[in-house]
């Protein structure tokens, strides 16, 4: 039996509202149509996966588990149409992804002269969604520090990057040139402890503490810096942010203890392009390879 993706997608909108109504006003159907289909999918699969009751509409164990398989699923569907999109366009376009502090401009203009007919394009990622574009074909290539949270890139590794303190102008080791890690142990880490595990030292559970639960940590780097400049605490950042992010209310503090992290550059294993080939030799000349 083959799934209707069609079907899949309805069902996903109506579990994530769990309402019928705001499902049907989502994909801009009518509430009967929309009904039917999930009727039709329930079919299919042989298993009840919504109820209704005077509360709302709830998900079945079965529609629990529909709907955690399905969401990766659709997904990957959106992303394989993408890149056929895409690669219906090859050899005329080729999209950079770069990250704040790898300065990628020469390079860029370099494999530009390279390749002329090519239309190159660079885009802006970040930790959090890099590996969406490298999977959907938004980028073909991307400059990423390492590690990456899955294992499904080819990876070619540059050069590693020494890892800094961001302190606001007033704490106590602003005006030092160099910190171990260890100086920062009685104070706040405004990111996840496990990222600077050297932080830690060894009275885990204490330094565990200091650091704000996930939902109470800032989304970005804007954000971090603005609670650091405020005494919130500190963060530790790639030496290339500093910068891409100069104020004068923030010292960057150059780290000992802390392990420098790889700067690479990554694109996914089943993307086939002449141009990555080209532009990964342009990028190993020009940053070396670790």
């Amino acid at each position: 039996m083959d799934i209707d993706l069609r079907r899949l997608r309805y069902f996903v909108t109506v579990a994530e509202e769990l309402s019928f109504v705001r499902g049907a006003e989502r994909l801009k159907m009518t509430q009967p149509a929309l009904s039917r289909q999930i009727r039709a999918l329930e079919d299919d699969l042989g298993a009840s996966l919504l109820q209704r009751g005077p509360l709302g509409t709830a998900l079945t164990r079965a529609g629990g588990q529909l709907l955690e398989d399905a969401r990766p699923l659709l997904a990957a569907s959106l992303a394989l149409q993408r890149r056929v999109r895409l690669a219906g366009r090859e050899g005329h376009h080729f999209t950079i992804g770069f990250m704040p502090g790898v300065i990628v401009t020469p390079i860029v203009r370099q494999f530009r002269a390279l390749a002329p007919e090519v239309n190159v394009q660079v885009l802006h990622t970040t930790p959090t969604d890099q590996v969406d574009y490298l999977l959907d074909g938004r980028v073909d290539v991307c400059f990423v520090r390492l590690p990456l949270p899955v294992d499904t890139f080819e990876i070619v590794p540059l050069f590693p990057e020494p890892r800094i303190a961001a302190l606001s102008d007033e704490h106590p080791l602003a005006g030092a040139q160099t910190v171990h890690i260890t100086e920062l142990t009685p104070y706040r880490l405004l990111q996840d402890s496990a990222d600077v595990p050297e932080w830690r030292g060894t009275d885990v559970d204490a330094a565990v503490a200091r650091n704000p639960p996930e939902a109470e940590r800032p989304t970005s780097i804007e954000e971090s810096l603005e609670a650091v400049a405020s005494g919130t605490g500190f963060i530790v950042v790639p030496a290339g942010l500093a910068d891409f992010y100069r104020r004068p209310d923030i010292r960057y503090v150059q780290l000992a203890g802390v392990a420098p992290r790889m700067v690479a550059l990554a694109y996914a294993r089943n993307r086939k392009m002449p141009s990555i080939d080209q532009f990964a030799k342009i990028v190993i000349a020009a940053l070396g390879s670790a």
